[in-house]
């Protein structure tokens, strides 16, 4: 169909992540055949295609990390890592027939809602297209985040994001500064500090890293799940309960996070014989507050004769290196593992709805948006791991389903009752937006750190407050009651 001169869809996405994959599906499922995903870069897969650094693997075991509709049980690893993992969403768009639904190389500079029309006119970098539904499945680890430092444009040799990661520089035999401790930096480190010459880990805050007990799987194990009806359903059956359970501590009763970091102190005191470089490794915040990282080969890397922390903070960046209050440090490679722009969600697209409001204005305070998926004013827009949805304990994929089935009753709303367009309520999405910060007030997520879950004016917008069983309950089906509407006989 077209509008002016422009094509027009059923449904476009934005984004081909899990969640504008996993989307796709389920509409084609439903019957609704005219969807198009807009894909900014070469290929599919979202985060899992932009973060091919050495040692990229999911901290989520492999049977939950995957959807249920589309079950895998032939993993390599208990842990999947970032190349089995994009083989894996490739095939789902494949079996499924949405490949051909993705325009690569296309991104989106501009959404508009005209509301005559009832379309989302949307403006790309290869030409228009408008949507009668616009469907945001750009994630939150999207947008790199370098650090503001002095002087970062003036090192002369190699530097880049962890999350684009220059395949081309050899470390082998060069002096590596690695800036940032997070959830990239302790796999990265592992993995380079046996073939740079010195590795200067820079860390502002130290993490809580648990051991992760990964181990590849078994030929009988694999053989197993083939020939056993319902074993793997059982699998990610047990890992959801597992992990789910550890949502007390999270959400709850924080205190709980104790028995968690009496866990993680032997751990430490196991892996790091030296008091001095373990009493630089304890974090001094509770455990919790930012996300908790697994890794059980992190720390013997610290003890190495070649690896240095640096706990000084960082003054400039020169043409050589690194100084700190301490002094200068040489290097050969800079290398960013400096986390990504988690709260800003849909920018740097400008996103213009009803009365000709613009989103960034409407999230000056930090994003709203019912349930994590509707924002009022923004008719027929629905996001997918949206603010609140993030998840500190559990699969994120299992958050994304619940947001499929949501999306789908709207959808199925609009084309079964004859409406142009439905739009939640202000007040709807004033009062969830409230729950959820009386709700966050009890979890660790404020219990005094600074972390990606929070805006620059330290409200946390990322995370969900509560069970994930219970999230699914929220987003079974739309309530009517939640929407303004408009039917197509009013145009």
């Amino acid at each position: 169909m077209r509008f002016g001169t422009a094509m027009t869809h059923s449904v476009v996405i934005i984004g081909s992540g899990f969640g504008g994959i996993g989307m796709a599906i389920r509409l084609r499922q439903a019957g609704v055949r005219d969807v198009v995903i807009l894909e900014k870069a070469g290929d599919l897969g979202g985060t899992w295609r932009d973060n091919t650094y050495p040692g990229a693997a999911c901290d989520v075991p492999s049977h939950l990390y995957s959807f249920s509709f589309e079950r895998k049980i032939d993993w390599s690893r208990r842990f999947p890592p970032q190349a089995e993992i994009l083989e894996y969403l490739r095939h789902c768009a494949r079996e499924h027939g949405v490949l051909e639904a993705i325009r690569f190389g296309t991104e989106v500079t501009e959404a508009r809602f005209d509301e005559d029309a009832a379309l989302w006119r949307i403006s790309t970098t290869t030409g228009d297209l408008a949507a009668r539904v616009l469907v945001s499945a750009c994630g939150q680890l999207n947008r790199p985040e370098l650090p503001p430092i002095e002087g970062r444009e003036s090192f002369t040799g190699p530097a880049f994001h962890s999350s684009r990661w220059d395949h081309g520089t050899d470390l082998r035999g060069k002096r590596v500064a690695v800036i940032g401790t997070g959830a990239s930096a302790v796999q990265i480190v592992p993995e380079i500090a046996g073939e740079a010459a010195e590795l200067l880990l820079f860390q502002r805050s130290a993490p809580y890293v648990i051991d992760k007990p990964d181990r590849p799987y078994r030929d009988w194990e694999r053989a197993a799940l083939r020939a056993v009806p319902g074993l793997y359903a059982l699998s990610r059956a047990r890992i959801y309960a597992l992990f789910e359970a550890r949502a007390l501590g999270f959400i709850r009763y924080p205190r709980l996070m104790g028995i968690m970091e009496r866990g993680f102190r032997r751990h430490l005191a196991e892996q790091v014989a030296d008091p001095a470089l373990r009493a630089e490794l304890v974090p001094g915040y509770r455990m919790g507050c930012k996300r908790i990282l697994l890794s059980g080969d992190y720390y013997p890397a610290l003890n190495r004769p070649n690896v240095r922390l640096v706990t000084d903070p960082i003054e400039r960046v020169t043409p050589a290196g690194i100084r700190t209050a301490g002094g200068e440090h040489e290097a050969d490679v800079i290398v960013y593992a400096t986390g990504f722009r988690s709260t800003e969600f849909l920018s740097p697209m400008k996103i213009v709805g009803r009365e000709g409001r613009e989103l960034n204005d409407a999230w000056r305070d930090g994003a709203q948006a019912h349930l994590g998926i509707t924002v009022s004013g923004f008719p027929n827009l629905f996001l997918l791991y949206g603010p609140y949805t993030n998840l500190g304990h559990n699969s994120i994929i299992y958050m994304l389903e619940s947001q499929f089935r949501y999306v789908l009753g709207c959808v199925e709303a609009l084309r079964g009752a004859g409406l142009d367009w439905i739009d939640v309520r202000p007040d709807v999405q004033d009062a969830f937006t409230r729950e959820m910060q009386e709700r966050m007030r009890s979890t660790v997520w404020e219990a005094g750190c600074r972390s990606w879950y929070m805006t620059a004016g330290g409200k946390v917008v990322n995370n969900w407050p509560g069970y994930t069983f219970a999230y699914r309950r929220a987003t079974r089906r739309p309530d009517p009651r939640h929407f303004r509407a408009r039917r197509a006989a009013a145009r």
